[in-house]
């Protein structure tokens, strides 16, 4: 959909804000994946049996894991910008 040169300034404007709109809105759902994904993966490994409250002890273990995830997350995310970067050059 990158071939608007039949389309009218208006027309390419409206299609350039639907792509950007398209491209949030991808990026969203990505991030609502994301958290899916490390709520899942947090919850089995940290929550034995859940109850009315978190105890300390599975508050900590929540916690950590899900700044794990971030980290390792961004790590990959850094790392993979930087192999393309170079092969972009």
């Amino acid at each position: 959909m990158d071939n608007f040169e039949n389309f009218s300034a208006s027309d390419k404007a409206e299609a350039a804000e639907l792509q950007r709109m398209i491209a949030i809105e991808q990026q969203k759902a990505q991030f609502q994946a994301q958290v899916h994904t490390f709520t899942d993966v947090c919850w089995d490994k940290c929550v034995d049996s859940p109850g009315s409250k978190l105890d300390y002890r599975t508050e900590t273990c929540l916690v950590s894991c899900v700044e794990r995830f971030i980290d390792t997350t961004l790590t990959i995310t850094n790392r993979f910008t930087q192999m393309v970067q170079k092969g972009a050059h």
